[in-house]
């Protein structure tokens, strides 16, 4: 199977930064583990830094001023060197198997270039759990943050990252448009046969505004609805752009007949 790069944002996050990345080194498949430490005045970059000590395939990548999570990650990816990425944020958790799971999915669809993990959410109010729509709307979430993708870099790449839009910035949904551009462009499937990642609750966690708002605790304005939705649907545009580029450009024949050859000393 393919080996995987983790790439973790993390702003002050040194009170949930260790579990996380014990949750990575427990998967045999993070052959890579990069933190991008984004502009954090706690103690992150030094737990990241003792860990780094002990297993040399975790790197900490330093940005000097704090650029959002969307930032971090787009750069962190350009840092991998694997063929498949993970993200996970600084307090959320893999449970055993995750990135295996994925690793086989991928390996066994050869055409879809991404696929979900199943989120058990961990601590959030009693008034969200117990919502009689809370599964469905978790199903939903779980479409979408980015603690549950796994995705091959080389389509990663393609879609340019996560959107840097301001509106996201401010208020989160990056996460949100990059999942509606893979669902209506590929699909975006997802394991939910058994939880892989733990989303632990902490306050004004972004996923407990999506609860409040889907689950009519909440409002929004109309003007964040608009300006998120339209946002949203300029990065599928984007991304529906850069995949038909790709597909319509030709091989330089030259070097498709030597990716058809096989390497020196060995047979076809």
């Amino acid at each position: 199977m393919h080996p995987l790069s983790v790439i973790i944002p993390c702003y002050n996050a040194e009170r949930t930064l260790a579990r996380t990345l014990e949750s990575c080194v427990a998967q045999p498949e993070a052959a890579q583990i990069v933190v991008v430490d984004d502009g954090s005045q706690d103690a992150s970059r030094e737990i990241a830094a003792q860990f780094a000590q002990h297993y040399p395939y975790i790197e900490l990548l330093s940005m000097s001023q704090n650029g959002g999570a969307a930032r971090a990650r787009n750069w962190g990816a350009m840092h991998a060197r694997h063929p498949l990425l993970a993200f996970v944020d600084a307090d959320d958790e893999y449970l055993p198997g995750a990135l295996a799971a994925a690793a086989q999915f991928l390996q066994d669809h050869p055409r879809q270039p991404s696929i979900r993990f199943d989120v058990e959410y961990c601590g959030f109010p009693a008034d969200i759990t117990s919502h009689p729509h809370f599964a469905e709307h978790a199903a939903t979430l779980s479409n979408t943050v980015p603690s549950s993708l796994v995705i091959r870099r080389s389509l990663y790449a393609a879609f340019g990252g996560f959107p840097l839009d301001d509106v996201f910035r401010r208020h989160g949904g990056e996460d949100g448009a990059f999942s509606l551009a893979l669902l209506n462009i590929f699909g975006n499937p997802r394991l939910d046969d058994c939880k892989r990642v733990r989303m632990h609750y902490h306050p004004n966690i972004h996923a407990e505004r999506y609860f409040r708002i889907s689950m009519g605790m909440l409002d929004a304005s109309d003007e964040l609805v608009d300006s998120t939705r339209e946002a949203s649907w300029r990065f599928v545009r984007h991304a529906y752009d850069a995949i038909r580029e790709l597909r319509d450009a030709e091989l330089a024949p030259h070097l498709a007949a030597q990716a058809s050859q096989s390497p020196p000393g060995q047979s076809a």
